[in-house]
Order: C-alpha cells, then structure tokens, then sequence
C-alpha cells in the first residue's frame, strides 16, 4: 500500500510542468470536444477566467455550438494543435475518445486539463499518464473534489495528523438519472460507479493510497435494461475499510451525497459534497479549529472548477507542482475499474 507520506512525496517530485512563460501571463488554452458532461462548465471557466487564460478556439465540437461557446473560432484538431503558443489543452470528449486524444495533444507538446474518468482501458490510460511525465507535461483529472474547500480542509486534518489513524471511510454520490443519463451510464461497461463514482474513489485515496483488495457490487434498479445505476464497492486496507456507493435511482442523491470519515483523534463529515459545509469532531485544538464538535462552513467559489483552473494556470506557468502525481492517476485508475466490476 502507497502510505500517504509516500504518496505526498511521489506527487511533489513527479509532473514538473516546464515554465513556458511568465507568471503574469495568459495560458493560451483551447479545448477539445463538448460531449463530456462537465465540458460547458470547463469552457465557461476558462473564459470566465480570462485573467488567466486566452481562449483560443474549439475542436471536435458542434459545429453550430451556441451558448458558452458562442463566438469561438472552430478547427480541427490539427489545426487546434497547430496553433502558435498553444500551451494547454482541455480534453472533454467522450470517454471513449479521451486518451487517444490526449495522447495526441501531449505528443503535440501542451499540458492537459482530462475529465473524468480518463479512459476505458486501463494500460491505455497507464501509458498514457507515463508519456505525460516522460515529456514533463502535465496531466491534471477532473476530479471535481480534489480543490473543494471542504476537501481541502480533510487532505489538511489527515496530513497534520488532526484525525489520528484512519478507521473507516464512507462516501455516496448519486443522483436521479433521466434516461438521456441512463443511456449514458448504460453504454459503459462499468455503469455509473465508473462515470460518477470515479470522484469519491479519488478523494479516498488521496487520503489513503491504493488499496489492497476491491469488491464490486451491483443491484440494477431496473432488470429489463440491465443498467448499473446502484452500485458499492468496498476497498480494504490493512486497518480500514473506505465504502463507495453510486446510485442513480435517487430522486434526493444529490443532496444526499456526502464523505465521512472517522479516525482515532477526530472525524469530518462533508454533507452535501460540495457546499463547503462539514461537522469537523476533534479530540484536540487544531487552530483555528477547536477541541470537540463543531459546525464548519466554507467559502465555495462561484464556479464549480474555478479551483481546478486557477491551479493548473499556476502548474502550466511552472509556479508550482501539481500535487497528485502520475502513480495516484494511475492507481485510481485501476481501482475505479475494478471498483465498477471491471478488469484492470
């Protein structure tokens, strides 16, 4: 098992983004595809953001694409690629689609921004991540949680040892699906465990690392069409054991989503996932935050991934290191597969 201090320390000295440019400059960025689920909320950052990025065109798009899009030149994605000063790449195709193009991209040079879950195979995706550190580019997941305030706070507790050994860990994320999602999650081998669940798996293992052993368990709601829309997994480490259900028959999963976890000094429950509000419990003073039970409520910006972008503008610029680094990717890879009932 990658202990946390090894994971830390793997993530710092690995993905070193090259300094293409000075720190008070735009990154040049564009994107590729629309058909991700998250891709308008990326352009919309991005050109909300426009302090830190220059949004220079589109591909694999809808050719008519209004909306978010609206204005921005069109091309293919060798011209995108061509482009002079292009740094960075947002890569929001179907997951079908998003290695290879990726791949692409890091051959052509820029540092990429990759949705969820990254791709369908697992040695793709593998060889995939390596490239991108062999070339010193960049490789930074949609992982929505990764940069939530209230996240942030619990990668702290445990870091500093606030929360003592961790024991048990459980996280649910799911919602109501309506068929068009439904027909998504069901075109995947691995249904919704692997399209949504993908989100909670990574910030367990930031926490914890790669686990030992992972047990996949489906109950389809609906027999006749066979779609995995209620799922858990439960990953096991030496002394504890993280649980994960995905469940898309919810009419309340969104507000219902959460993560718990509970160690030998202190707790943190985030409830709903990403308001920034938490019950942090705490056996000792950890200022600001005091001993006992105590309600938390952080600042949540605006824009669901203003957080994400506003540190992978620091990592293109070379201002910093990406903190996960490829062997997470990687390994929450491999364990979301298997965690979906897949074979990595």
């Amino acid at each position: 098992m990658m202990k946390r201090r090894h994971f830390l320390a793997t993530a710092l000295a690995a993905t070193a983004a090259p300094r293409l440019q000075a720190a008070e400059s735009k990154v040049r960025i564009g994107q590729i595809g629309t058909q991700h689920a998250h891709a308008s909320g990326k352009m919309e950052g991005l050109r909300r953001l426009s302090d830190l990025f220059e949004v220079v065109g589109l591909a694999g798009g809808d050719k008519t694409a209004g909306g978010t899009y609206a204005g921005l030149p069109q091309f293919s994605e060798d011209e995108l690629l061509a482009l002079p000063g292009l740094q960075a790449v947002a890569v929001e195709t179907r997951v079908e689609d998003s290695c290879a193009t990726a791949l692409k991209a890091l051959r052509a040079g820029k540092h990429i921004h990759l949705d969820k879950p990254g791709a369908l195979d697992q040695a793709e995706f593998a060889a995939m991540r390596l490239e991108a550190e062999k070339r010193q580019l960049t490789v930074q997941m949609g992982y929505m949680l990764r940069y939530n305030p209230a996240f942030t706070l619990l990668f702290q507790a445990h870091r500093e040892g606030w929360l003592g050994e961790i024991l048990e860990i459980d996280a649910m994320i799911g919602k109501l699906a309506d068929p068009a999602t439904r027909k998504a999650i069901g075109a995947l081998a691995g249904g919704g465990m692997f399209e949504l669940g993908c989100h909670v798996i990574d910030a367990a293992m930031t926490l914890m690392g790669k686990p030992e052993e992972v047990h996949a368990f489906s109950t389809p709601t609906q027999p006749a069409d066979g779609v995995k829309d209620n799922q858990m997994a439960v990953l096991v480490y030496p002394k504890t054991t993280v649980t994960i259900r995905c469940n898309h028959a919810d009419p309340f999963g969104g507000p219902r989503r959460r993560f718990q976890v509970a160690g030998t000094r202190g707790a943190m429950e985030i409830l709903p996932l990403e308001s920034g509000e938490a019950t942090l419990y705490l056996d000792a003073a950890h200022s600001p935050w005091k001993k006992g039970r105590q309600q938390v409520k952080l600042e949540v910006p605006k824009g669901r991934y203003d957080n994400d972008l506003m540190d992978f503008a620091k990592v293109v610029r070379g201002d910093k290191k990406l903190a996960w680094s490829a062997a997470h990717d990687i390994a929450v890879h491999e364990t979301v597969m298997r965690a979906a009932g897949l074979k990595a």
